[in-house]
């Protein structure tokens, strides 16, 4: 059974995407969804890093369903960092 969530992703595009999600209740990954094996490096013993092997009680398909539009260039936010009601754009009162 899919367990879907509706998502918001900014990359490539701000986007709706559908995902599934893993089973809270699952016995082998403990509703993480997925299952980190540690490995090291055979020479020195030390630790080299994590594999990560998804479990079977999710899947990583994600479905677009919906991108949303762009703001429109007169509602984007554009400052120069200066106090606009200063006198020529400057402050002359200390910072506190």
């Amino acid at each position: 059974m899919l367990r879907l969530r509706i998502q918001r992703t900014a990359l490539p595009r701000t986007a709706l995407i559908l995902t599934d999600t893993p089973r809270p209740d699952c016995p082998h990954c403990d509703g993480v969804g997925g299952i980190p094996h540690d490995y090291g490096d055979s020479a020195t013993g030390e630790y080299a890093g994590t594999d990560w092997e998804p479990c079977g009680c999710w899947t990583e398909w994600r479905t677009l369903l919906l991108p949303l539009p762009r703001l429109p260039r007169w509602l984007r936010r554009r400052g120069t960092g200066r106090d606009p009601w200063a006198p020529g754009g400057y402050s002359d009162e200390p910072p506190f």
